[in-house]
This record gives C-alpha cells, sequence and structure tokens, in this order.
C-alpha cells in the first residue's frame, strides 16, 4: 500500500470514471434495446441482458477490487468471500429455474381445469338414466 494521497486520488478517480462510463453504456444499451432511443433498433432480450450481465459483473469486480481493497489481502481471504458470492448466484438462478417450473406446473393444471371435456351421446344417455333411477327411487 506504497502508495502516496495524489496515487490513490488519480486512481479511485480512474476507477470512478470507468464505472461511470460503464453505467452510462448499460443505461444507453437499455434504453437502445427496447426502442426508446431509435424506433427501428430492437436487440433480443437474451443478447441484452447478457451484455447487462456482464456489464455489471465488471463493475463489481472494480468497486471489490478497488474499493473494498481485495487487491490487498491474502489470497485465501479473497476467496472466502468470493466462493459464497458465487454460490449464490447459483441459488439465484436454481430458484429462479425451481419457479419457472412450477410456473408452468400451474398454468398446465389451470388449463386443464379450464378445459371442457365434450361428452359423446352414449355417455349422456347414461347419465340421464342414471339420474332418471335415482329420482324414481326416491
Amino acid at each position: 500500500m506504497g502508495h502516496s494521497y495524489e496515487d490513490s486520488k488519480k486512481l479511485a478517480t480512474k476507477i470512478i470514471t470507468i464505472l461511470a462510463i460503464i453505467t452510462i453504456a448499460e443505461v444507453g444499451l437499455a434504453l437502445l434495446a427496447k426502442g426508446y432511443i431509435s424506433e427501428s433498433i430492437h436487440f433480443p432480450i437474451a443478447i441484452t441482458g447478457g451484455i447487462m450481465i456482464i456489464l455489471s459483473l465488471i463493475k463489481a469486480y472494480l468497486i471489490v477490487y478497488e474499493f473494498m481493497h481485495m487487491k490487498y489481502e491474502v489470497p485465501g481471504l479473497v476467496k472466502s468471500v468470493l466462493l459464497p458470492t458465487l454460490l449464490l448466484v447459483w441459488a439465484v438462478i436454481a430458484f429462479f429455474m425451481e419457479g419457472d417450473y412450477w410456473r408452468n406446473s400451474r398454468n398446465y393444471i389451470k388449463d386443464k381445469n379450464e378445459s371442457k371435456v365434450e361428452m359423446n351421446d352414449e355417455v349422456k344417455q347414461e347419465g340421464r338414466l342414471l339420474e332418471e333411477k335415482t329420482y324414481q327411487s326416491n
């Protein structure tokens, strides 16, 4: 950590400028992809989402590396901080996939409950006979 105050100030300003540029790029990409800047340009959501995730990961890396001083820590501590973070990302992805499965299952059951069953004439006649027999026995 043998940096002078001026060196640290220049480095912090450089990192903040990079973070600002990345943030402006993310906002611009989001507006452009949705067609708010130019109505003739629309990007697929998968490409837009992928680029946004990559840019966000770069920003997170810069923040953790520089402002949380991880570059000065021993490798064991860095791994003990980053490994749970990766597990958290994995858990979020797993929960989204599980939620998607449950949503699809719920919609399938809902559609099945709302569908009407067609009965042929033979079944309709048997049902009428059963109703008549029930009423006659009472």
